[in-house]
């Protein structure tokens, strides 16, 4: 698998229409923008509309105007993922031809007794692999992708350096297990979704929230299992509520006010740990280039950029 070091830098922001853009969707935004623009590179827009029952009708045109209105222009068109049903398709059926997707049958109350009865008590469901030899006269619900079987020991572990984290390691086959790209009700799954328009888009560099590590090894594995290459990771704090609670819609997080953005601005990148020169800059323009040179000096705190 080759490393994307050497390719011009292509980062991104990609949010989901499930709402309006709130202050922690702001603090990535303004990371990943600040990324792109350090590094002389291409920032893009991607809307990750497929999840058709959360998205909420109008919120897409609204975080793009937001965007526009706190100075972030992105370099091409902004990618639509409702419009790209085809590609992952088209992925799918490439798995499937290498043999390394299978249909499950399984319901989540199915997998959770499983869990219960082997005493595990993660948070996380991790799947048994019940369907990996067949369906066993169940339905088919959903597709899996499987995942390196952990023999010998470590063997299904994905490593990977974060810029703001350090190094990351996680054991697919104790941790998560075979995990959904189309799901039961016909959605296709985040994973696969993010890992072809990251591929297709030549995205070299992702910048994200901290939410995402957990799912980065598995879309390193999926990755490798489509033979493209691995962008480089860089994920940074969220932002939570007073109850330690990421911020999100479902948190109550609030609409960002786009009357005032410098205030919001400054808030986000005091968060990400930028030391302005100009706590109070009286200018959008003056503010993205004092950020631009503020994230560069916290660049050298981290480890260099791979290439």
């Amino acid at each position: 698998m080759s490393a994307p070091g050497h390719l011009p830098y292509r980062g991104r922001f990609a949010p989901s229409p499930t709402g309006p853009l709130h202050y922690g969707s702001l603090v990535s935004a303004l990371a990943s923008w600040l990324d792109a623009r350090a590094h002389g590179g291409a920032w893009l827009v991607r809307i990750e509309d497929i999840d058709g029952p959360r998205t909420v009708p109008g919120a897409a045109q609204d975080i793009l105007a937001t965007l526009e209105r706190f100075g972030f222009h992105a370099d091409e068109p902004p990618v639509w993922q409702s419009a790209r049903i085809d590609r992952y398709r088209a992925a799918l059926d490439e798995l499937l031809a290498t043999g390394h997707v299978y249909p499950c049958g399984c319901t989540r109350k199915e997998i959770a007794d499983s869990q219960l009865h082997a005493h595990q008590r993660n948070t996380t469901l991790i799947y048994p692999g019940t369907c990996r030899n067949g369906l066993h006269g169940k339905r088919a619900r959903a597709w899996r992708l499987r995942v390196p079987d952990d023999a010998p020991p470590g063997a299904a572990v994905i490593r990977f350096d974060d810029r703001w984290q350090g190094p990351q390691s996680q054991n697919l086959a104790t941790d998560v297990g075979d995990f959904v790209l189309l799901r039961a009700d016909g959605q296709w799954a985040y994973q696969l979704a993010v890992v072809v328009d990251d591929a297709e888009q030549g995205i070299t560099h992702v910048v994200r929230g901290a939410d995402l590590l957990d799912s980065t090894a598995r879309q390193i594995w999926l990755q490798r299992c489509l033979g493209v290459p691995s962008p480089t990771y860089l994920h940074v704090p969220v932002v939570t509520n007073d109850d330690g609670e990421k911020l999100s819609k479902q948190t109550g997080a609030q609409a960002l006010d786009g009357v005032r953005p410098l205030d919001a601005l400054v808030a986000a990148a005091r968060h990400l740990g930028l030391e302005l020169r100009d706590p109070a800059p009286a200018t959008l323009k003056a503010f993205h280039a004092d950020a631009i040179d503020a994230w560069r000096r916290r660049l050298a705190q981290l480890p260099p950029v791979m290439g």
